[in-house]
């Protein structure tokens, strides 16, 4: 019998744990461990519900939530009509939005970065990209890393109180890249500082630029990965099996009470048998024993 329980029902059975009255609760020992939905990505239902279930499913209460689910739920035009999506995202009513707030808040999920926008957008879109941020709750915007993109993201971070929020992949290890040189772009500049990334790309022990920035980083992507001189290289590694320091870090921003939200990024290959949900609760679990190593 046990044998024809889904990956999900057994998820469920082993996060109940860490919910509360039906609801997660995935702060551990004061430092918050959320997910990005797009690590629920190779799961066949893509809807919004279907990333809300999941995080649930998965022991979580906070999430950075990809735009795409969001948009597709507020009925965002279907097809490859530019004109039509940018007229629809300049005049569309926050009415949907505001739902989709409630739907998480309902559910015991707090909305914590949104991914949506882009650089090249009209001032318009980019507009609207942080009006419905705002409507969700959520603290500000993500998008990928570069001087040129703060220096077109920061006026609108301005005007609308919210942070323009910048993750990294491999840039780090790039000649003449500077964490620095965006961050001077404006205060309502942050990190979504990826750690595994760092670590694979550098080498270089990511809880020492997180000691340094800790005042610039809004959340960390978690992910364990090998470093670049290790064979095979700069490769995702289930939690654990990798050599990105994940629980020194969960330790360090506990330690220092910082309030940077943990975020799991699941990237290595899901095992046979397996799925999504029932991998990032096993991240899940092993942040938890790193944070409360007593189980208290």
């Amino acid at each position: 019998m046990l044998k024809m329980m889904s990956a999900v029902m057994l998820s469920v059975m082993t996060v109940s744990c860490v919910q509360v009255a039906d609801k997660p609760d995935s702060k551990f020992g004061g430092v918050q461990i959320g997910t990005i939905t797009y690590s629920f990505r190779s799961l066949p239902d893509q809807s919004l519900t279907a990333m809300l279930d999941y995080t649930v499913q998965a022991g979580l209460s906070s999430v950075e939530l990809m735009g795409g689910a969001v948009e597709q739920y507020a009925g965002i035009p279907s097809g490859q009509d530019a004109d039509a999506v940018r007229a629809w995202r300049t005049s569309v009513s926050m009415d949907k939005f505001k739902e989709i707030k409630k739907l998480f808040k309902d559910r015991g999920v707090k909305i914590d970065i949104l991914k949506l926008g882009d650089p090249n957008w009209s001032d318009a879109e980019i507009d609207y990209a942080f009006r419905v941020c705002k409507t969700l709750g959520a603290k500000g915007i993500t998008t990928e890393i570069s001087e040129e993109s703060a220096k077109r993201l920061v006026p609108f971070a301005d005007k609308h109180k919210l942070y323009v929020i910048f993750h990294n992949h491999g840039q780090p290890g790039q000649p003449g890249f500077s964490f620095d040189r965006v961050l001077d772009v404006g205060p309502r500049v942050m990190l979504n500082f990826d750690a595994g990334h760092y670590f694979g790309a550098t080498g270089k022990d990511p809880c020492e630029l997180i000691k340094r920035l800790h005042a610039r980083i809004a959340s960390i992507h978690l992910k364990d990965k090998t470093g670049p001189d290790a064979t095979p290289r700069d490769t995702n590694r289930p939690f654990g099996e990798g050599q990105t320091p994940v629980s020194e870090i969960l330790r360090l921003i506990q330690k220092e009470k910082w309030p940077i939200t943990c975020d799991i990024e699941l990237e290595y290959e899901i095992p046979q048998g397996s799925d999504a949900v029932g991998e990032v609760v096993k991240c899940v679990e092993y942040c938890r024993k790193a944070l409360l190593p007593n189980g208290k």
